[in-house]
């Protein structure tokens, strides 16, 4: 019985498939597969089977749930203990949703880094619904993204971090620059131009779409919330984009606003970690820091002049195994 199998059955349980579980831990199905199967053959038990209505756990899979998830929790704890040991610096793992791992966490982070010189931070990238699980499962020890219910994770406390303001924009030779006070419905049947988090069914532009009611087919999406921008300067669509991020850029973009009714949409960015008696000395120390004014100043800058597809802070990585 090894850490990753119980960490792929973890996940499984928690979020109820194994797509979900390698979608978390960046690694492929054929991987978390393999890690079942390898646990079932030891345990001797399906601990998950396939019903009409998704996975469901057997009673063995319900009951191994608990101690798997402790077995998990102390494997972070041991080796927070050895690095303690050995005078290494605390590890802090972050993970954010696409929009606000493109935008503002970089900067944050960043920023959190060089006040916190004892502590070692990673940025990751995952999705909405994955969230709660990866930071329950202590995966993750800090979440970013839309505020995350706590049904079924009572051990995860949820605060708002950023406001910011969502706004629609395009080239200044689209047939809608420059129009005013643009219907919502007006924008249906155009092409729109979304980054990876479009797939996330919890993201506000997701949910976005859902309202307008937009065709699938009119719907494209970029690896990153950079190249829809640049997909819109090259008059492609319409692109969804964080305000500040394009409208402060000291390099403008070849976009321009468009005056939608009921935009700018203000929306807020939360930050969710382990309720305060079981976070980290790192965790709890960037739960200080997002409230300073150095941190808001980092969010309202993040780009420190570049463009988002330039960026390339020291701690930024992908979602680790």
């Amino acid at each position: 019985m090894t850490l990753t199998q119980l960490e792929a059955f973890v996940l499984v349980a928690r979020l109820g498939s194994v797509k979900a579980a390698a979608r978390s831990l960046g690694v492929s199905e054929p991987a978390v597969s393999s890690a079942l199967a390898s646990l079932r053959q030891q345990l001797g038990d399906s601990l998950v089977q396939r019903t009409s209505s998704g996975m469901e756990l057997t009673p063995g899979g319900r009951r191994l749930v608990p101690i798997a998830s402790q077995m998990v929790g102390l494997a972070v704890e041991a080796e927070a203990a050895i690095r303690q040991a050995q005078g290494a610096p605390d590890n802090l793992r972050v993970v954010a949703t696409s929009d606000v791992a493109e935008s503002v966490a970089p900067a944050l982070v960043a920023a959190f880094n060089a006040k916190s010189k004892a502590v070692e931070v990673s940025l990751g990238v995952c999705s909405t619904e994955d969230m709660a699980a990866i930071l329950q499962e202590r995966l993750a020890d800090v979440g970013i993204g839309p505020s995350l219910s706590s049904d079924g994770f009572p051990r995860l406390e949820c605060s708002p971090l950023f406001r910011y303001r969502l706004i629609f924009v395009a080239s200044p030779d689209h047939h809608l620059s420059g129009a005013a006070a643009i219907e919502p419905r007006a924008l249906a049947h155009e092409t729109w131009l979304v980054g990876p988090d479009a797939g996330d069914e919890r993201s506000p532009v997701r949910s976005l779409l859902d309202r307008l009611h937009v065709p699938e087919a009119r719907i494209s999406v970029f690896p990153s919330h950079a190249a829809a921008l640049t997909a819109a300067e090259q008059r492609q669509g319409i692109a969804p984009a964080v305000a500040h991020v394009v409208l402060d850029d000291p390099e403008p973009r070849g976009v321009v606003p468009l005056a939608v009714r009921g935009t700018p949409v203000e929306l807020l960015w939360h930050v969710t970690m382990l309720a305060a008696d079981r976070r980290s000395l790192a965790s709890a120390a960037f739960h200080r820091f997002v409230g300073t004014p150095a941190a808001t100043h980092a969010m309202h800058a993040p780009l420190r002049g570049v463009r988002p597809s330039q960026f390339r802070p020291p701690v930024y990585v992908t979602i680790w195994n």
